[in-house]
């Protein structure tokens, strides 16, 4: 009987995070999909399927960075529910504890986390960095040249001189760059000329520039087709000034860490994003642990309104400490292991608390 009610309330909250989960990639889509036209409602000759393309690749990055609230708001589904219907009641008196109820939803949480840690985030970086790509090609090809004053910015030296890059947008971990401005000064600091161009490719010693054009003081803008810039940057170092830790899948974070530290460059985001992955399924347990806390009580002693808007106030404040410690162990101030651990520690621990004061006394 313990296993066959063990199976029903899994299954339960499994279903209840499916529904959630596809009602939540529905919302998604439809938002971002809406704001994606209203951005591109200027422009003629844009596809509605590339513009649909484009958004649906940058859903399920958007969709796993709340995931944990997911989570939490299925948990908390599925248990009032079966509150409601006396279910609990009538396993309570069949002799089953809180623990049995909440134990096949925390199993199942986290086997969630593992998947999402080693197969869904590794697609979700994939598609995110082809949504980067669509979205430059979309947006370049039909605005011209960039605007400066945005995106990423790189400084190189070469025997040339140096120069300053700005890019509105990068793919493949910056070796592909869109919307690019280059300012080039001399060894004395003295400016030369700006260079434009639509994309710039990294290749061994130089960047390709396509559809380029020259800005010099006192003269006409010259246009090249194809411009080759010297660069003394190498791709470990391109990479780590434009590629952000949250679209490199979890199975190259290792490599990308080992890349970082050879080179002597700081590798602190990588780490945070690292054991962040790794933690996920703890975090994930810790929410289903925390949404039990608030949603086992009994309808008919009251209360239940405000014990599940106190469980969502520190499920938030959860969010807002998990990002607050992630950028201090970015900026070096905090152990990427401490601020990957601490938030499903300390919402672990809350709803484990306030589960043995409920249930135990």
């Amino acid at each position: 009987m313990t296993g066959t009610l063990a199976r029903y309330f899994g299954m339960r909250f499994l279903g209840a995070v499916i529904a959630i989960f596809l009602g939540l990639v529905v919302l998604v889509a439809m938002v971002d999909f809406i704001e994606m036209m209203r951005r591109t409602s200027d422009m003629k000759d844009v596809s509605a399927i590339l513009v649909a393309k484009v958004s649906l690749y940058r859903v399920p990055h958007l969709t796993e960075r709340v995931l944990p609230f997911t989570v939490m708001t299925a948990a908390m589904f599925c248990y009032l529910n079966l509150s409601r219907r006396l279910e609990l009641v009538i396993a309570r008196a069949a002799g089953l504890s809180a623990w049995q109820f909440i134990g096949p939803a925390i199993i199942i949480a986290f086997v969630i986390g593992a998947a999402t840690t080693a197969l869904y985030n590794p697609i979700s970086a994939s598609l995110r960095e082809e949504s980067a790509r669509l979205e430059a090609e979309l947006f370049n090809k039909t605005r011209g040249f960039a605007d400066v004053g945005s995106g990423f910015w790189v400084r190189q030296r070469s025997d040339e001189g140096q120069s300053i890059i700005n890019a509105k947008s990068s793919s493949q971990q910056g070796v592909q760059l869109a919307g690019v401005s280059v300012f080039k000064f001399d060894d004395s600091d003295h400016f030369l000329q700006r260079i434009e161009a639509k994309t710039a490719a990294l290749h061994n010693g130089f960047w390709r520039l396509e559809a380029a054009r020259i800005y010099v003081k006192d003269e006409p803008p010259a246009d090249q087709e194809i411009y080759d810039l010297r660069t003394n940057l190498t791709l470990t170092q391109v990479r780590e000034s434009f590629a952000t830790p949250d679209t490199v899948p979890f199975w190259q974070l290792l490599a990308y860490i080992r890349l970082a530290e050879n080179a002597g460059l700081a590798a602190a985001g990588y780490r945070v994003q690292y054991y962040q992955l790794l933690a996920q399924p703890f975090y994930l347990a810790a929410m289903v642990i925390l949404a039990a806390s608030v949603s086992l009580r009994s309808f008919r002693f009251g209360g239940v309104q405000r014990m599940v808007l106190g469980g969502v106030l520190v499920g938030f404040l959860l969010y807002v400490m998990s990002k607050v410690i992630g950028d201090l162990s970015k900026a070096g101030l905090l152990s990427p292991v401490i601020a990957a651990g601490l938030p499903p520690l300390a919402g672990g621990l809350t709803g484990l608390m306030m589960l043995l004061h409920q249930e135990d006394g």
